[in-house]
């Protein structure tokens, strides 16, 4: 009687034991499929969050009242004369070298030309046998005309002798204008300066064989004026009409990275390069000290002003595509909307937006491959400044 409820006792408490342990199995099996669920759930809202690009805006403001504009140009002299001999023969003496000061009129170099020597004088021989000539004919007429009243000798006998004078006479102007074409040539046996100047360049020395008149070979002497120089660069076209004639613009060389100079435009081609699509320009420049050098490299800088309505971007924001030039811009709800732009100018890093754009606009600094009209996308916000 005794073992009996105490069986029973036990089967009750393993019965119990029984159920709670089963209730805690479906417990764990419940908070592991919850569990798994939640992570499955946060997985897929950090996909969908991936997935949402994000981007960076660029400042969209109005064009400054003045824009920058930075050329290469090339120093040259304003004044700049290639000598050449006017005659043949060697050079007898040379009195200047590369970087010499002259005057003008002074001696750069003197050339001994033997042969034209020898043709100066036979020339002056002749006209010497011209005059003598001449003057036999005019005694010859002075004696017909006295003869001609005694009927010594007749007209046509008197004519004769004036036509034979005539004929002396225009014999002696040649022999003259010979005389003074060879003694003009003999004179540019001295070379001499055009101008003031520096001599920048030399390719003879005594001795050398000089041809008269060969352009095609390198000249004497090179004397350059360097007190004024000339800047030249070629101007895009969209800027041509910014830069008129009298306009500033500052010059800067390499070798003084802390000086400008100040040039003024003086001259225009008026025309545009079909190979550069630039106009040739000519700048004028001070060069009194003698700082800069022809044939130099420098760099022409320009303030133009800017024109109303304009913005500037990077050249990153732009969208070449089938479409045309467009660029990438956020609308309220962050979602991608595409603009067609025209460009007002290129200012190398940057590019001024004609129109396309308004000041509200919320522009992407530099949009990916593929993004299209519609996309949802999510704003860098740029990191704060610490006070």
């Amino acid at each position: 009687m005794t073992a009996a409820p105490h069986r029973k006792g036990l089967l009750r408490k393993l019965g119990l034991a029984g159920v709670v342990a089963a209730a805690l199995v479906v417990g764990l099996v419940v908070t592991g499929i919850g569990d798994r669920e939640t992570g499955s759930a946060r997985l897929r809202d950090w996909t969908e969050a991936q997935a949402i690009p994000t981007v960076a805006l660029a400042t969209l403001s109005p064009q400054p009242g003045f824009a920058s504009l930075d050329l290469p140009g090339r120093l040259e002299a304003a004044t700049q004369a290639p000598i050449y001999a006017r005659v043949s023969g060697y050079v007898k003496t040379r009195s200047v070298d590369i970087g010499a000061v002259v005057k003008a009129g002074q001696t750069l170099a003197e050339i001994e030309a033997p042969d034209l020597d020898q043709q100066l004088l036979q020339a002056k021989a002749d006209l010497a046998s011209a005059q003598a000539n001449a003057k036999l004919s005019q005694v010859t007429l002075d004696r017909g005309r006295i003869l001609l009243n005694s009927a010594a000798v007749s007209q046509q006998d008197l004519d004769q002798r004036a036509a034979d004078l005539g004929a002396k006479q225009a014999a002696v102007s040649a022999a003259e204008a010979n005389v003074e074409r060879l003694q003009a040539l003999a004179n540019y046996e001295r070379v001499s300066a055009p101008f003031d100047g520096v001599v920048t360049a030399r390719s003879t020395d005594v001795g050398a064989l000089i041809n008269a008149g060969s352009s095609a070979a390198a000249p004497m002497f090179v004397v350059s004026d360097l007190k004024r120089l000339r800047v030249y660069i070629n101007v895009p076209q969209n800027d041509v009409p910014s830069i008129k004639i009298g306009a500033t613009a500052a010059v800067s060389a390499p070798e003084y990275p802390d000086r400008s100079f100040r040039a003024t435009v003086e001259a225009s081609a008026h025309s545009v390069d079909a190979a550069s699509g630039a106009t040739l320009m000519q700048l004028d420049i001070d060069n009194s000290d003698g700082a800069l050098m022809p044939g130099a490299y420098a760099s022409v800088h320009f303030e133009l002003p800017g024109a109303p309505g304009v913005f500037r971007l990077p050249v990153a924001a732009l969208i070449f595509d089938r479409r045309g030039l467009r660029v990438a811009t956020v609308d309220v709800q962050n979602r991608v909307a595409m603009k067609t732009v025209t460009i007002a100018r290129d200012l190398g890093t940057e590019i001024e937006i004609g129109s396309g754009l308004s000041a509200g606009d919320r522009v992407i600094a530099s949009p990916a491959d593929g993004l299209v009209d519609g996309d949802e996308v999510r704003i860098l916000e740029p990191p704060q400044r610490k006070s």
